[in-house]
């Protein structure tokens, strides 16, 4: 069983940055792909970014592309979504999620273990 917590979000200009965190609890998140989703309003959980177990894989939505950057750190069981160049249609509900496997998961399916998720606003 994984517990996870999401904090770091909040309000923020286009073009400025922000860094989510993603607490887990239970002794086997090193074993655990952590993925990054975000839901907008009236819109479908949409995939933004995952990460390894190890770290050593990652892979990002094309919309997020080269402004984001997913994060691991084992020993503090924490993953981390750093957000940068941010624009209005980055505005969501961002959910950190879990699996246990050694493979990289893009879809909302593939997940057992969700947060409750954290509010992040870009405006114009």
């Amino acid at each position: 069983q994984v517990q996870l917590v999401e904090s770091g979000g909040g309000s923020v200009q286009a073009g400025g940055s922000l860094r989510l965190s993603c607490a887990a609890s239970g002794r086997t998140f090193s074993s655990y792909t952590m993925g990054w989703f975000r839901q907008a309003p009236g819109k479908e959980r949409e995939f933004v970014a995952a990460i390894t177990w190890s770290g050593g894989f990652t892979n990002y939505a094309d919309s997020v592309k080269g402004r984001f950057a997913i994060s691991r750190d084992n020993v503090k069981n924490t993953v981390y979504l750093q957000m940068s160049s941010l624009k209005p249609e980055d505005t969501a509900v961002y959910y950190c999620a879990a699996r246990s496997g050694m493979n990289i998961y893009t879809a909302y399916g593939q997940y057992n273990y969700w947060g409750q998720g954290t509010q992040v606003t870009v405006s114009s």
